[in-house]
């Protein structure tokens, strides 16, 4: 869903470059560096703010201090027992992954914080615009209804993988995710559940952030551009909208995660500072527009 995200974004924006006087190859050209540079910073965010720093570090030095999550047994007395590539740690008969001084860099394994890849591919973007002289706020703006749409699509990725679940609900839409899910494990390690019982249903905040980023893509796409003032405005708008629904389904996220005072999480951390970013882009395009335009 990543995947298709990325092609989505790089079709679209391509196509709808010659429209706002930008050459096609070098939008091409933009997308293929974002998508390098989304991945880096998706992964430096996800090491420094999602815990599992130390989990990389023991992978390298020892690592049968590292869980193994999806290992198919509790306890094992084999490698073969333990399921994957994992090995069993016969002192203490668990199941942990193999030592791995690269596990940091393989992202094909998982491990990706959304706000990482969007800062560092937002600041490569912009200063790649500004070096070609294609007018940063007129890239900001053809990328921005598009970075909304992939975002739908990668957080179907999430409910499919099963990650980024939510809180314990009754809600008549609330999902039960399979014995061996991140959702079920954490529940298990909360001592909610014992053996192979079956996970308490959960709130599926992947499925709330995927229509949320749909709603901000068919505001953006099919409201603001249409009246748009002046360059960057559908970019602010994104700050704002990405930056309010992220931090109001946080409130039933239950995934493990950056916290900060036991309720703040890394996400709504950074999407103060980029909502106060979007307004102030909105005021100084407000500013700069003359009155008559503004009619």
């Amino acid at each position: 869903m990543l995947s298709l995200s990325f092609i989505v974004g790089a079709w679209m924006t391509r196509r709808e470059a010659p429209r706002l006087g930008l050459d096609r190859e070098r939008v091409l050209d933009l997308n293929i560096y974002i998508v390098l540079w989304a991945i880096v910073g998706a992964r430096v965010l996800h090491i420094i703010a999602d815990g599992h720093f130390h989990d990389y570090v023991n992978l390298c030095i020892d690592n049968f201090k590292v869980r193994a999550t999806e290992a198919k047994v509790a306890l094992c007395n084999a490698d073969s027992e333990c399921g994957f590539d994992y090995v069993c740690n016969l002192a203490a008969h668990t199941c942990h992954p193999p030592r791995d001084c690269f596990a940091v860099i393989e992202v094909w394994r998982g491990g990706l914080a959304y706000y990482g890849g969007f800062i560092f591919a937002t600041v490569f973007g912009l200063t790649f615009a500004r070096k070609h002289r294609m007018g940063m706020g007129k890239v900001a703006d053809l990328c921005a209804p598009w970075i909304a749409f992939g975002l739908a699509l990668t957080r179907v990725g999430c409910f499919l993988n099963g990650c980024c679940f939510g809180k314990i609900a009754h809600v008549p839409w609330a999902v039960r995710f399979p014995v061996g899910s991140p959702a079920w494990e954490a529940q298990r390690d909360a001592h909610l559940i014992a053996g192979p019982a079956a996970a308490y249903p959960v709130h599926p905040t992947q499925i709330y952030l995927a229509l949320l980023n749909l709603l901000t893509f068919a505001i953006l796409y099919f409201v603001i551009r249409r009246r748009k003032r002046c360059d960057g405005q559908i970019f602010a708008w994104l700050l704002i909208l990405k930056g309010v629904f992220r931090s109001f389904v946080e409130i039933w996220r239950d995934d493990e995660r950056g916290v900060l005072f036991g309720w703040l999480s890394t996400s709504q951390i950074i999407s103060l500072p980029l909502i106060a970013l979007g307004i102030y882009l909105l005021v100084r395009c407000q500013r700069a527009t003359p009155p008559s335009s503004a009619t």
